[in-house]
Formats: structure tokens, C-alpha cells, sequence
């Protein structure tokens, strides 16, 4: 029976959880080719470079952290329901919908008022110019800490949701191993729980008071070390529900079965251990912050490796399997007969295979040494697009082309649309990164709109600067039209009238190696969050109480106007 059939509650949750992560995608992808095109000169005529900023805070709100988030409160919620094979609670589920859904708009509301002339609304300008990285000093209106604030409680919610789900299969079969599906879910809500700490605190606490003016100053270094207390671990928020849709879903698409559940629930419980004790790997230059601590932190990252590698051998080898039983042989021919053909497949593939390239790139970053030769240049975003721009939102995109039709009960519209878009997405991303990364390694800065000086001219150590800024142009179009054409197959599915034969099948095949494999210890989530709060301990304890004993508010920074 198709999903929206067994589970009517949760498949209505579900999609407008996606219609809201789908229209914050397409904003944020409009935004995004208008900064391409302003940024590299190709195109000037949108904005002006004041409200560049505007955009650009916009782009990275509305992708980084509503797009993602929507879209995993909906996956989630789907992955629960169907692996318990139950409604969700819907008590829980809906209110968390709405919370979230509440912060979204007046984040919104606060950030494109700077294309308004800023008004003032309730005593303070109605702009929000602070980039994705909001800490201080740089300060918004309040309504944008209020609504990111909220975003994060209503996730809270979605996952005390998820808990409950699973209480309630519990008292039906207390003997029985958590399902896969529903240990990657809760395994990533405990890390988020424990990494969204930092922002919250550092929001609620230090932000909202300071831009309502109920107090004057707020120590700049004891804010952004809480915001990249979890701006780091958002990433892994990110990356495990592409790494849940890897490894349950992408083997059978390519007609085969997961290699290893005991591997699959190890890697989760290595990213709930190491996430979150990294994030002083992006304050290299910070002063104020022990060399050694840093250290730690480059160490817990490189750690880091031994899931991603993990994933790749378990990966691949599902898909090999799945390849050989559909008649593959040799050592790399047998991936010719992987299903490219079907954009479910292809986007999650190619997003595995566009990561792999963001590993190795993020290996710089995470080099206390050789970081500091691409810190603050436009290497670092070149980096996150192939992990957040790809590994996440296009395998969102390509498991959409499955998941829709199993929740509104509607066959896949436009499917020649979808079979390309993928492949369009990957070119794009391929040129936009590739030039971001070259042009880093030249001292090119991010998060500027004018990146030249007077009277200095970059120097390009592959390639001109010219190339790179027209590589970068034109793979931002592409990455627009990749969006614009996902969207226009999701606006067509959705709005169609129920009705056709379905060719998606929603069941998952047992893995070849199955939880009765692993260790029950796996699944003992005590254990593995105690241990978690001890190594954030060990990382950040230390740090953070010299930064407290200084002053909580001391060294102090008023406001600096954007």
C-alpha cells in the first residue's frame, strides 16, 4: 500500500513540511545566481552592492538553515512513521510545524526589510545584514534572532516527536533492535539537542537582549565561539539525513541491498561522539582561544575521516551489489549498470561522488597550518557548496523525485525534467566550485561584493581571474536552472489531480548483513550521549571558563552598524 494511504496524518505533515523547505530553496536559489552574477561582474543590474548583503544573508538563512531544516523534519518524520510503521504523533508534529514555520517569517521579514530602506519597526531599523554567521558585533533587528530562535524550538519539538514515536513502539515490542531508519533519525536529534545548545544560549541569552537594547555591550569572541559550537556540528544536521538516504534507500535503487546495518549504525553513533567538539577549527585566528585547544579540535576533525571512509566502502558496496545482480561484472564496468537514467539514483549518486570532493577540500580547512592560507577566501564557501549546495540539497532533491509520489499518491510529472536535472546540477556545482576553490587559493575574499582592491590586482595560481569569475558565473546560472527545473517537476506532481499507476515502490530490503549482527550496545543511547558531553567538556570546558571568568559581557563590543 502507498505511504499516503497507510499514513494520511503524517504524509499531509510531511508535505508541507517539503512545500515550505521547497519555497525557501527557490528564494534562496534566485538570490544566489544574483550574487554570482553581481560578484563576478557579469551582471550588475539586480542590486546594488549595499544591498548585496541583504541577499546574501538571505541566500544562507533561507537555504543553510530553513530549507534544510524543513526538508529534514519531513524526512524524518516520513522515515520514523514508515520504519515503525506508524502514524507520528501528531500533537507533537504539527506544533513543531508551526514554530517553525512562525521563525521563518519573521527571519524573512527582518533580513529583506533592508531592501526596503530598513524602516523602523517597534524602535529598531527592520534589516538583518549579518550573513548566515550571525554573531557579534554585527546585529540585526530582533524579530531575526526571535524567528531563528524559534526555528531552532520547533525542531526540538519535531524531535521529541520522534522520541515518542518510539516510546510507543517500545511498549509493543520491548526484545526487538531499533529499526535502522528510526536509530539514524534519533541518533542526529541527540546531536542536534546537544550542539543546538550553543546558538540557543547564545541567541536568547546574549543577542536578543543586546539588539532590544536591555543591554549595552556583548564579548564578540564568547559569541561566536557558542555560535560555531554548533556551526559545525549543523553541518553533520545536514549530512546524516543524506547519509540515512544512502544507505536505505540508495541500495535498493540500484536494485540491490544495504552491505552492512552494523556499519551504517557505527558511523552514526562516531558522528553523535565527534561533531560537536570541533567547531574552535574555525576560529584558527581567534585570539583568546589556547593553541592547544585549537589542536584538539583539528584532531577530533580529522577523526572525522573514519565515518566518512566508512560510508564510502558500505556505500559503494551496496551499490556494486545492486549493480552485479542486475547482470554488472569487472572491476568498474558493472557500473554501467547502475540505473543513471532514473534522477531518484543519479542526484543521490552524484551528491555522494560531489562529497567526496568536499572531504578532501574540507581536509584543508580542518589543517591548523594550511587553513590559514585559505581562511576568510572564497575557497571556504567553494567548500560548503559541495556539502550543504550538494551532498544535502541535491540528495533532497533526487529522493523528492521518490518520496513525493509515495505521499500524495500522484505519479511523477515531467520525469524527462527530472531525468536531466541532476546532471545540470552537477555541472554547475562542478564549475562554480572548482573556480571558488582555485580563486581561494589566489586570496580572492568571501563574503564581500566588491572583491578587488585599489591599486592590487589578484593573481590567479590556475588559471585567470577572469576565468574563475565567468567559471564562477556560469555555474551559478546553471545551479538557478537545476533549482528552477526541480521545482517546476515538484509544483507539477503536487498540484496534479491523484490518479495514474505509480512505478515507485516505498518497502526497503533487508540489508545483507542485518542488525543482528552488531552489538546491542549500538543502539544505548545513554551511553553514547554521556560520552559525547565529556569530550565537549574536555574540548570546550576550559576555554569557555576563561571567557566566562573575564566577564560575561567583558571584553565588551556595542553594536557595529551593517
Amino acid at each position: 500500500m502507498v505511504f499516503v494511504d497507510s499514513y494520511p496524518k503524517t504524509s499531509k505533515l510531511v508535505r508541507s513540511e517539503f512545500i515550505v523547505a521547497f519555497v525557501a530553496l527557490g528564494i534562496g536559489a534566485l538570490f544566489g545566481v544574483i550574487q554570482a552574477l553581481h560578484r563576478t561582474g557579469a551582471f550588475r543590474g539586480f542590486v546594488s552592492s549595499a544591498d548585496y548583503y541583504t541577499l546574501l544573508t538571505a541566500h544562507g538563512v533561507l537555504l543553510a538553515l530553513v530549507f534544510t531544516t524543513f526538508f529534514i523534519a519531513g524526512l524524518f518524520a516520513w522515515a520514523v512513521s514508515s520504519s515503525l510503521e506508524r502514524e507520528l504523533p501528531q500533537r507533537l508534529a504539527w506544533p513543531a510545524f508551526w514554530i517553525m514555520l512562525t521563525g521563518t517569517v519573521l527571519a524573512a521579514v527582518a533580513i529583506l526589510g533592508g531592501l526596503f530602506g530598513a524602516p523602523s519597526v517597534f524602535g529598531h531599523s527592520l534589516s538583518a545584514d549579518v550573513l548566515f554567521t550571525f554573531y557579534a558585533p554585527m546585529k540585526a533587528h530582533p524579530a531575526f534572532y526571535i524567528g531563528a530562535a524559534l526555528i531552532i524550538v520547533g525542531s526540538w519539538i519535531a524531535g521529541a516527536a520522534y522520541f515518542k514515536a518510539l516510546w510507543e513502539w517500545r511498549s509493543d515490542n520491548p526484545d526487538e533492535r531499533i529499526p535502522l531508519q528510526t536509530f539514524m533519525v534519533l541518533t542526529t536529534m541527540l546531536m542536534w539537542y546537544i550542539s543546538t545548545i550553543g546558538v540557543a544560549v547564545e541567541v536568547v541569552v546574549f543577542l536578543i537582549p543586546w539588539s532590544l537594547g536591555l543591554i549595552q555591550n556583548v564579548d564578540p569572541l564568547l559569541t561566536r565561539t557558542l555560535f560555531w559550537y554548533f556551526g559545525h556540528p549543523v553541518v553533520y544536521f545536514w549530512l546524516m539525513p543524506a547519509y540515512l538516504v544512502w544507505y536505505t534507500i540508495l541500495p535498493k535503487l540500484a536494485g540491490g541491498r544495504l552491505f552492512s546495518d552494523p556499519l551504517a549504525r557505527v558511523v552514526f553513533v562516531a558522528f553523535l561522539l565527534l561533531s560537536t567538539p570541533v567547531g574552535f577549527h574555525h576560529q584558527y585566528v581567534d585570539p583568546g582561544i589556547p593553541e592547544g585547544y585549537k589542536f584538539i579540535a583539528m584532531t577530533n576533525t580529522m577523526f572525522l575521516l573514519l565515518p566518512s571512509l566508512l560510508t564510502a566502502f558500505t556505500v559503494v558496496a551496496s551499490l556494486e551489489h545492486g549493480a552485479r545482480q542486475n547482470g554488472g561484472s569487472g572491476y568498474l564496468s558493472w557500473l554501467r549498470n547502475l540505473p543513471w537514467d532514473e534522477p531518484a539514483f543519479s542526484g543521490c549518486a552524484l551528491a555522494g561522488l560531489m562529497f567526496a570532493a568536499g572531504g578532501f577540500s574540507g581536509m584543508i580547512n580542518a589543517g591548523m597550518n594550511i587553513n590559514y592560507l585559505i581562511h576568510n577566501t572564497i575557497w571556504v564557501p567553494g567548500h560548503f557548496h559541495l556539502t550543504v549546495g550538494t551532498a544535502f540539497a541535491l540528495t533532497a532533491m533526487a529522493i523528492s523525485y521518490w518520496l513525493v509520489p509515495q505521499l500524495t499518491g500522484k505519479p511523477l510529472r515531467q520525469r524527462s525534467l527530472a531525468v536531466l536535472q541532476p546532471y545540470v546540477w552537477f555541472v554547475g556545482m562542478a564549475l562554480m566550485s572548482n573556480a571558488m576553490h582555485r580563486a581561494g587559493l589566489a586570496g580572492i575574499p568571501r563574503r564581500t561584493a566588491e572583491p578587488t582592491y585599489d591599486e592590487f590586482a589578484f593573481q590567479g595560481v590556475a588559471g585567470t581571474v577572469a576565468e574563475m569569475r565567468l567559471q564562477i558565473a556560469i555555474g551559478g546560472f546553471l545551479l538557478f536552472v537545476g533549482a528552477a527545473l526541480f521545482l517546476v517537476v515538484m509544483a507539477d506532481t503536487l498540484l496534479a489531480r491523484r490518479g495514474g499507476t505509480l512505478s515507485v515502490n516505498g518497502s526497503i530490503p533487508d540489508p545483507l548483513s542485518g542488525p543482528e549482527h552488531s552489538p546491542r550496545i549500538l543502539d544505548n543511547y545513554k551511553l553514547w550521549t554521556a560520552i559525547a558531553l565529556l569530550l565537549i567538556v574536555i574540548a570546550y570546558g576550559p576555554p569557555l571558563a576563561s571567557m566566562v571568568i573575564d566577564g560575561i559581557f567583558a571584553p565588551g563590543s556595542p553594536p557595529i552598524p551593517v
